[in-house]
């Protein structure tokens, strides 16, 4: 089987460490094809030590290097990313998943071209545990969860 090309927007804490991982090949099935950063010596640098080194684009051209496209970018360049990757058609993971909230038009667009929105799990799984402790009286809950590449 032909292994899934991914592109990731961002290269920050979250996106260096999916872009990493990748690259050392720990995630059976996927390629890191393309990056996209604010800084592109920074990013440059960042990946000087990879097996391979991605190539760098702007946000608007990752979807034309990868089958999936990956959001690791601060709320407020959600859809400079999320847009084009859907406009074409491929596979959009959301990290900034609340952003979707605010940009609900993305899934009607995914509809009409087959792109397909994977939104990941994260957290939900403290919701399961607040829902559970929420049947007695409660009077504070801390949940620290973790959410590796």
């Amino acid at each position: 089987m032909k292994p899934i090309s991914v592109a990731i927007a961002g290269l920050g804490a979250i996106g260096l460490k999916v872009a990493t991982t990748i690259d050392r090949g720990d995630i059976p099935g996927l390629t890191l094809a393309a990056i996209s950063a604010r800084d592109v010596a920074k990013a440059r640098e960042k990946t000087s030590g990879f097996r391979s080194a991605p190539k760098i684009v702007p946000l608007a051209e990752l979807a034309r290097h990868a089958d999936l496209v990956m959001e690791c970018v601060p709320g407020r360049h959600f859809a400079e990313v999320a847009e084009p990757v859907i406009a074409a058609g491929r596979l959009f993971m959301p990290l900034s998943v609340g952003q979707l909230l605010d940009h609900m038009s993305l899934v009607e667009l995914a509809r009409s071209t087959g792109a397909r929105i994977l939104v990941p799990t994260g957290a939900l799984l403290g919701l399961d545990a607040v829902r559970a402790v929420a049947e007695g009286e409660v009077s504070s809950v801390t949940i620290v969860t973790r959410k590796p590449p």
